[in-house]
């Protein structure tokens, strides 16, 4: 009871002999010869079966095969000694597994790599989410809460916020996936974010947002890691000081000569004013059509003095005719309704009821440089925050002067002619007196004009 090898080549050949493996058993009625598919030198083998120092020089020089004859026969003979028959379909397989057990491993390993691939590809990742989600708000198939598309707004901002994470993950060489983002990434992100100099509201405006993803992610079963959730993990907002626009001074830039500033210049003055008539996002005025615009009249009963009975009144019908517009706010989704002060109709029919549209930081550049040669020059001091550090800093009024002043300019004035501050809420849209107070600065307002003649806003 035995396993052997053999060649069938003769002694005094030359050259190569494929090897085969006897298995034999008299008693369990066994004798298989097959093929190891291995090929030997024929004068090595028949030297070696004779000489024992040239069998040893010989499994020296070709120690692999020697391995795998090794395992072949230890395998086959315990087989025998268990007292089973091995049929010769599984003395083909024993040695097959032995012979290419590197190719079956390749094999083997190149199929689980296929399938792991095949499987990340299928996988949902932090980055391949994020990536969807910013396609979906950008063509509508994502709503807000409120069931309306995102404004243009917002999808910049999600998408600047999400260029950030990506600049963050390269300088940390590393990509992070759901499970990742924890404490330590928190920490490591704001550091990352204050080094940039941001400011503490677009800090906490970046991380408020991712928040948002990872919980958008984790409602829709991608995941289900919860640290994002720790109290922790939060973005800091800041009350900071910004500026309005006295009506002295939008006057003065009204009259402002702009012949010698870049084309354009003026339009964007226009569209500045639009913002401060009507109190409105520039997102939401840009889009005034002629149709939004309606007229109404006012009827109301007036006691006059009679002049015919002296010492007596009489009844007078009286009349005024009011022009407002409707707009839908692309942020809240609310319809608001403005009176319309002369000159904002007048500007509306400059440009045919299609205020032209210019980017961001095209008007602001404008509206800076109009600002300055009108004058706006005068010191001021505001509380700032830049890299997680609140600061005072001392600028020049006009440098100060962006789009986004027109609105706050808007609501301020309305606040100073002693318009109700809930009839301002339907007008900017705020839900709540504290938004709108914290927006137009009440409280230090109470103390300087609140309430004074000085300001005839609406006409």
């Amino acid at each position: 009871m035995a396993t052997s090898f053999y060649i069938k080549a003769k002694p005094e050949e030359k050259g190569f002999a494929t090897l085969f493996v006897r298995v034999q058993s008299f008693k369990l009625k066994v004798n298989h010869r097959l093929s190891t598919h291995m090929e030997v030198s024929i004068p090595t083998w028949y030297k070696a079966e004779s000489d024992v120092k040239a069998m040893k020089k010989f499994r020296e020089k070709e120690p692999a095969m020697w391995a795998k004859l090794d395992k072949m026969k230890n395998t086959l003979d315990t087989i025998l000694s268990e007292g089973t028959a091995p049929t010769k379909e599984k003395v083909v397989t024993i040695i097959n597994e032995i012979v290419y057990a590197d190719v079956l491993k390749e094999q083997e390993e190149a199929l689980a790599k296929a399938k792991a691939a095949e499987e990340e590809a299928k996988r949902m990742t932090l980055a391949k989410y994020i990536d969807g989600f910013i396609k979906s708000i950008e063509n509508g198939t994502r709503l807000t809460e409120k069931g309306t598309v995102f404004t243009d707004g917002s999808v910049r901002t999600i998408k600047t916020s999400n260029k950030q994470f990506q600049k963050f993950q390269q300088s940390k060489k590393r990509t992070y996936d759901f499970a990742d983002i924890d404490m330590q990434f928190y920490y490591d992100f704001l550091a990352y974010l204050k080094k940039r100099d941001y400011s503490i509201n677009s800090v906490g405006k970046i991380i408020n947002q991712f928040k948002w993803i990872m919980s958008c992610a984790q409602a829709e079963g991608y995941h289900t890691n919860t640290a994002y959730k720790n109290p922790k993990f939060k973005g800091n907002r800041v009350q900071v000081d910004t500026i309005y626009l006295t009506q002295e001074e939008l006057d003065k830039m009204n009259a402002a000569d702009l012949s010698e500033l870049e084309p354009g210049t003026a339009i964007s003055r226009d569209i500045f004013m639009v913002g401060v008539y009507t109190a409105q996002r520039i997102s939401d005025y840009n889009n005034i059509k002629k149709e939004d615009i309606h007229t109404t009249k006012k009827r109301w009963i007036e006691d006059i003095p009679d002049e015919e009975h002296p010492g007596e009144t009489k009844a007078v019908i009286r009349e005024k005719e009011i022009t407002y517009i409707d707009i839908h706010q692309k942020k809240t989704g609310a319809k608001v309704s403005i009176p319309c002060k002369k000159e904002l109709v007048e500007i509306l029919e400059k440009y045919n009821y299609e205020l032209p549209h210019f980017e961001d930081q095209t008007i602001n550049r404008h509206i800076k440089d109009i600002a300055r040669v009108a004058g706006l020059t005068d010191l001021v001091t505001i509380e700032t925050s830049k890299g997680g550090v609140r600061k005072k800093e001392t600028i020049e009024k006009y440098k100060l002067v962006m789009s986004h002043t027109a609105r706050r300019t808007g609501a301020t004035l309305m606040y100073l002619a002693g318009i109700d501050i809930f009839d301002i809420m339907k007008v900017t849209g705020h839900t709540t007196p504290e938004m709108l107070k914290r927006y137009i600065k009440a409280d230090q307002l109470d103390v300087v004009q609140k309430l004074t003649d000085k300001y005839d806003y609406i006409d």
